[in-house]
């Protein structure tokens, strides 16, 4: 194996930190950074999109062939009709919940901010 010029063996090593000017001792200290590692959108977040994810899915689909078997036998125009209807209510649905859940986030930062 052969190494161009400049570049190291370990390119995955870590370089340690340059030394600061305004530390006044040589000793290298050990101490390891903490790091945020709390998920960015929280849990009952990702159910909510997960579960509005598989209504949007499984409701019209589930309604056109509901609606097109027994109730519209034999009309699938209106069948169709009903299925975009159904889409419609999961989507009205799932933006009235994360209009909810943005009220009560910001309730949460306005009492934090009054503590």
């Amino acid at each position: 194996m052969v190494l161009a010029p400049g570049r190291r063996s370990h390119p995955n090593m870590r370089v340690p930190p340059p030394n600061t000017a305004d530390s006044d001792s040589n000793d290298i200290v050990n101490e390891k950074p903490t790091a945020d590692t709390a998920p960015a959108v929280p849990r009952e977040t990702i159910i909510k999109l997960l579960a509005f994810t598989l209504a949007m899915i499984v409701a019209p689909i589930g309604m056109y062939f509901l609606s097109v078997n027994t109730v519209l036998k034999g009309k699938p125009s209106f069948a169709g009709a009903l299925a975009a209807l159904t889409a419609n209510v999961v989507l009205v649905a799932y933006i009235v919940v994360a209009w909810q859940e943005d009220k009560e986030d910001q309730a949460k930062r306005r009492e934090k901010k009054g503590q």
